[in-house]
């Protein structure tokens, strides 16, 4: 069994560490504080395309750079290093947009994958969560367009998108879940507000309204009715991303608290060689390994054309384990460098805000345990336990 990485695989995972050591540790203070100038964001984004970490999911044809998945996993887990979600400046066009039309590759798909706009995706409501059959925006057809109606929560990064993905139900029938390309400054598109959140990310997280927003028929993605299922995909890519983030997160914490435990004096020796730190340091590197292990299993059984129902059995797991993990982890840190863990100067605390959310973004941890318990009963406890 070979275990090891590829050049390629190698070449992708520095370009990112370099990326992100060079141009987002640098910013994230200012990220935190809001005080990130226009001017050094643009030269964040120009980097991203020197560095060629835009549309990592996609192929060079439709304007990516064909990444394997398991590339895709190694670049994410040192994306996962810089705090507030400043990742996302790494733009990638949705999943769904993949399966569009000619048209809608050309005037969407390639286009963001190079950079030149953004998709952000509408899906949860006020009481449209983790059961988005709840969904209540309708798409009802018109003279031959469709008028859009509903009202959307947590529309993450709408600040810095021009496109939206709404997942609406056809004439609001929940048997119909259908995905709209929506302009964000159509008429009827409002912004009712942008909340604040634990987290201070690079983007925002807005509430929005649709109002009667009309939209021709060219503008839906998928057919009538493949709206779930075009979702539940791109769940399925971003619970393995976000695992990965996870990982990448947990280990930059782990690091700064070792090399802080190995510093720190207290009774006239370094607070690692007491039992209560260097256990703490122990489980954290067993977290990290386990994860790794994981994550990078998982990568390399998606190189070799794992099935879809497969790939999202394995990315509740990973979801799962890796934000509960991380959630672990960066406490521990916190823990070891005391008050100085406290402070918003020190990565581990922003970091500290940043992974709370990954136990509740897409899909919850309870989702998880009930997609993995449902894979269980489906498929036999061999689905997890076996190789």
């Amino acid at each position: 069994m070979d275990l090891s990485l590829s050049t390629a695989d190698i070449e992708a995972q520095a370009r990112a560490r370099a990326f992100v050591e060079t141009w987002l540790h640098p910013n994230e203070i200012a990220c935190d504080e809001r005080t990130l100038s226009k001017k050094t964001l643009a030269e964040i984004k120009k980097n991203v395309l020197r560095y060629k970490l835009n549309g990592v999911n996609h192929t060079i044809e439709d304007g990516g750079h064909g990444y394997t998945p398991l590339q895709q996993v190694l670049i994410a887990e040192q994306l996962g290093r810089a705090t507030n979600g400043m990742w996302t400046v790494c733009w990638k066009a949705s999943t769904p947009l993949k399966y569009g039309t000619e048209k809608q590759r050309q005037e969407f798909l390639i286009p963001i994958n190079q950079g030149k706009g953004r998709a952000c995706y509408a899906i949860t409501e006020p009481e449209a969560g983790s059961d988005p059959s709840m969904v209540k925006t309708s798409a009802v057809k018109k003279k031959g367009r469709w008028v859009i109606s509903g009202e959307k929560w947590f529309v993450t990064s709408a600040d810095a998108s021009h496109v939206i993905l709404v997942h609406a139900h056809v004439d609001g029938d929940p048997k119909k879940p259908t995905l709209f390309i929506v302009d964000k400054d159509a008429p009827g598109v409002k912004v009712n507000r942008i909340p604040k959140f634990t987290h201070n990310y690079l983007y925002e997280h807005f509430e929005m309204t649709f109002d009667k927003v009309t939209v021709e028929d060219d503008r839906r993605l998928g057919d009538v009715g493949q709206g779930f299922d075009l979702t539940k995909e791109w769940f399925t890519e971003t619970r393995i991303e976000i695992a990965a983030h996870c990982l990448g997160a947990a280990t930059r914490a782990t690091e700064i608290a070792n090399d802080y435990a190995a510093g720190r004096i207290q009774f006239g020796k370094p607070i690692r060689d007491f039992q209560a730190i260097e256990f703490m340091l122990a489980d954290m590197a067993v977290d990290l390994f386990a994860t790794k292990s994981m994550i990078y299993r998982v990568g390399a059984e998606l190189n070799a054309g794992l099935d879809k129902k497969m790939q999202h059995a394995r990315a509740s797991a990973l979801k799962l384990y890796a934000s509960e993990m991380a959630g672990r982890v960066v406490d521990k840190a916190v823990q070891i460098l005391g008050g100085r863990g406290y402070m918003r100067e020190n990565p581990v605390e922003r970091l500290w805000r940043d992974v709370r959310v990954d136990r509740i973004w897409e899909g919850t941890s309870e989702i998880q345990r009930m997609v993995i318990a449902g894979q269980i009963k489906k498929r036999g406890l061999g689905i997890y336990s076996g190789w």
